[in-house]
């Protein structure tokens, strides 16, 4: 099965597009493949602890239950500008979060057998 990675640029100003982006990194991986979920723009904040918590969206499954599942079985990484735009380090993040730049971005997303999707 192929990677998937998946950047979210939505956050809370955009929920129904930050909420596709978390459901298909859950559905993924329950489906068994690898995911790793980029949190860029505003979606920078739902690595701080407390903000997926707080995300509410009609009809939607739970943000954080989501975020959780990434963090268990896949990779979750928060964009470098856009955490430094926001004042955020890495102590800043959920556990099992990282912050990693366009580098590291690239090699992921240029690596054999991997989907990427952006929400």
């Amino acid at each position: 099965m192929r990677s998937l990675v998946i950047t979210c640029t939505a956050g809370t100003d955009e929920p129904e597009r930050c909420n596709q982006a978390f459901t298909v990194a859950s559905a993924a991986l329950a489906s068994g493949a690898k995911v790793s979920l980029w949190l860029s723009g505003e979606a920078a904040w739902l690595g701080v602890p407390g903000r997926a918590e707080q995300f509410e969206l009609p009809l939607a499954g739970s943000l954080s239950e989501a975020r959780d599942l990434v963090l268990e079985l896949g990779e979750l990484f928060v964009c470098a500008q856009c955490a430094a735009r926001r004042g955020l380090v890495a102590d800043d993040l959920v556990p099992g979060a990282r912050i990693a730049g366009a580098t590291a971005f690239t090699e992921s997303i240029l690596a054999d057998d991997v989907q990427t999707l952006v929400y």
